[in-house]
C-alpha cells in the first residue's frame, strides 16, 4: 500500500497507527466499537433527557449537555476513520480530511479544557456563594460562558491548525498515530520545528496548564467550604456532584498532560498512542456514567418522562 501511495504522497497520508501490532487490530476494533457506541448512546441521553425534563433546566445540566455534544463531536472526528483503518488493509487519509481531523480535534479539545474550567466555576458559585447563585448563574451568563467555550477553542484551532500546515513535510506521509495530531505530524517535517514545538507548549500551558490551576483552586475554595457544613444531607450532595467532576476533570488532563507536556521522543510516540486512546474513546464514554451513576436528579428525571411515577 505504501509503494502504491507514495506516487501521490501530496493527497494523502498514511495513518500507521497499530499496524506494529497487527494481531491486537481485531480485537482494538471490536473494543472501539463497543465504546464509540456507547459514547452515542450515552451521551445522546443526556443531552435529549436534559432538554425534555424542565426540572434539569439548570446551569449544572446545561453545562453538561454542553460536555456531552462536545464529547460525541470529539469522538466523532476521529474514532470513525480509526475504525476504518482498524478494518481493512487501507491506512489512510485524504491530505483535506487530515486537515479538518486535526482543526476539529484540536478545537473540541481546547472548547473541553475550556468548558471543564466553566463547570467548575459554576459549582463553586452553588457551594461557595448559594444565596446568589440564580444571581450569577443566570440563564443568558451561563450562555455566555458556553459560547465563550466554544469560540475561543474553534478560533485557536485555527491559528495553530494553521501554523502546523504551514511547516513542509517528508515525502513519504505516513503518520505514526491513529489520527492526525500535532506531535505525530511535526515528526514528518524535514526542517526547523522548534519554533512550533514551542508554540505548541505554550498553547498546552494556556489551555491545558492554567485551566487545571483554575479548576484546583475552584476546589480548594469549594474544600474549605464544605469543612464548615453543618447539614450532612447537603454535604453528601456537594460531594455527589463535585467528587463527579473532578473525576471527569483527572480522565481528561492527566493523560492530555502526559502527551502534550513532555518533549516527543521515539520511544514516547508508541505509549502516546495508547494514552490518546483512551483520552479519545474510553473518556467519552464514561462521563455520562459518572455523572448520573448514583444521580437522584436523573432517575427522577427518567422516572418522570417514562410515567413512572403516575403509574405508581
Amino acid at each position: 500500500i505504501m509503494e502504491k501511495l507514495n506516487a501521490s504522497s501530496g493527497d494523502y497520508f498514511i495513518l500507521l497507527g497499530f499496524s506494529k501490532w497487527p494481531h491486537l487490530e481485531v480485537a482494538l476494533f471490536v473494543v472501539i466499537l463497543i465504546f464509540y457506541l456507547m459514547t452515542l448512546t450515552d451521551n445522546l441521553f443526556i443531552i435529549i433527557l436534559s432538554y425534555l425534563d424542565s426540572h434539569l433546566h439548570t446551569p449544572m445540566y446545561f453545562f453538561l449537555s454542553n460536555l456531552s455534544a462536545l464529547d460525541l463531536c470529539y469522538n466523532t472526528s476521529s474514532v470513525p476513520q480509526l475504525l476504518f483503518n482498524l478494518w481493512g488493509p487501507e491506512k489512510i487519509i485524504s491530505y483535506a480530511g487530515c486537515m479538518l481531523q486535526l482543526y476539529f480535534v484540536l478545537a473540541l479539545g481546547t472548547t473541553e479544557c475550556v468548558l471543564l474550567v466553566v463547570m467548575s466555576y459554576d459549582r463553586y458559585a452553588a457551594v461557595c456563594k448559594p444565596l446568589h447563585y440564580s444571581v450569577l448563574m443566570n440563564p443568558r451568563f451561563c450562555s455566555l460562558l458556553a459560547a465563550a467555550s466554544w469560540v475561543s477553542g474553534f478560533t485557536t484551532s485555527a491559528l495553530h491548525s494553521s501554523f502546523t500546515f504551514w511547516v513542509p513535510l517528508c515525502g513519504h506521509r505516513q503518520v505514526d498515530h491513529f489520527f492526525c495530531e500535532v506531535p505525530a505530524l511535526l515528526w514528518l517535517s524535514f526542517v526547523d520545528i522548534r519554533a512550533n514545538e514551542l508554540t505548541l507548549m505554550v498553547m498546552s500551558v494556556i489551555f491545558v496548564v492554567i485551566p487545571l490551576i483554575l479548576i484546583l483552586s475552584s476546589y480548594g475554595a469549594i474544600a474549605c467550604t464544605v469543612l464548615r457544613m453543618q447539614s450532612t444531607t447537603r454535604l453528601q450532595k456537594v460531594f455527589g456532584t463535585c467528587g463527579a467532576h473532578l473525576t471527569v476533570v483527572s480522565l481528561f488532563f492527566i493523560p492530555i498532560m502526559c502527551i502534550y507536556l513532555q518533549p516527543p521522543t521515539e520511544n514516547s510516540q508508541d505509549q502516546a498512542k495508547f494514552i490518546a486512546l483512551f483520552y479519545s474513546v474510553v473518556t467519552p464514554s464514561l462521563n455520562p456514567l459518572i455523572y448520573t451513576l448514583r444521580n437522584k436528579d436523573v432517575r427522577g428525571a427518567v422516572r418522570r418522562l417514562t410515567g413512572y411515577e403516575m403509574e405508581q
